[in-house]
């Protein structure tokens, strides 16, 4: 089952009372909170207690190869982006989750 925005939306409209517009406003306004931190050069992590761990990393130039040809190519330097689950989200994906919200049951 995949959870979609849209379904996310749908949630905290009922939830929390709101129109749809304002939960989507909401929503972006976090997603784009998120954005602006990660995309910060100063930044190397986000942290959510009880979540996980967003952690950014420059890799540096390497050589590579091109699959489809076999050429072989510089892959340039860059920033990645990686996730690790904290204490908490591991052992409620372990166990389950009996708190879950109407998303696990709608699908």
């Amino acid at each position: 089952m995949t959870i979609t925005k849209a379904d996310i939306l749908d949630d905290i409209s009922e939830k929390f009372g709101l129109e749809p517009k304002e939960s989507k406003d909401l929503l972006e306004l976090f997603f784009e909170e998120i954005r602006c931190i990660l995309g910060d050069e100063e930044c190397s992590a986000l942290k959510f207690s009880g979540f996980g761990n967003f952690n950014l990393r420059d890799k540096k130039a390497r050589p590579g190869r091109n699959p489809k040809t076999g050429e072989d190519v510089l892959i340039k330097k860059r920033r990645v982006v990686t996730f690790h689950a904290g204490e908490k989200l591991k052992t409620l994906i372990k166990n389950g989750n009996k708190k879950c919200s109407k998303l696990k049951n709608n699908q």
